[in-house]
């Protein structure tokens, strides 16, 4: 069965609205990530990227871990990506164009030789169509609940359905 999930809020949706910031949450999920080290994975400004953390964790999707000493000693904030995004039923164009543009940018971070792609188009009355996306669900919510193994290997899906003409 899916987890269920309930409908964002405006501010949720709004902190989602953005690439950069489903990007932020997508790095955090299962390391936490000081602002300076999420600046250099994502080839930002700091200062700009302290804004998208902040308007993440007060929205919810991030939490601030305990402070810790850098390399140079400075107090630095950790932060980890709370899994609310993925209980969200956040059906709103804003962020399916987000959730698009953080898909590219993540691409021409790995480069185009690293994906592996396939297209399908299937033909089926409504209701196995409701079926298959219920069934699609169920196997990506198992996955997810699974324990997070820090040394495998990441991998990233993204889905996309749309009317074939």
């Amino acid at each position: 069965m899916p987890t269920p999930r309930r409908a964002a809020t405006e501010a949720e949706i709004a902190a989602m609205a953005s690439g950069i910031r489903l990007r932020i949450i997508r790095l955090t999920f299962s390391e936490a990530l000081t602002n300076k080290e999420l600046a250099g994975r994502l080839d930002r400004d700091p200062a700009t990227t302290l804004h998208h953390v902040r308007k993440l964790v007060d929205t919810g999707f991030l939490e601030a871990l305990p402070p810790r000493r850098g390399t140079r000693g400075a107090k630095e904030i950790p932060y980890r990506s709370t899994g609310l995004s993925w209980h969200l039923d956040s059906s709103d164009r804003g962020i399916d164009q987000a959730i698009f543009e953080a898909y590219l940018a993540e691409i021409a971070d790995v480069g185009f030789d690293e994906v592996q792609q396939t297209r399908l188009v299937v033909q089926l009355p409504d209701e196995q169509v409701a079926e298959f996306e219920t069934r699609l669900m169920e196997l990506v919510d198992d996955f997810i609940a699974r324990p997070i193994d820090p040394d495998a290997k990441r991998t990233a899906i993204y889905l996309s359905k749309y009317p074939s003409r």
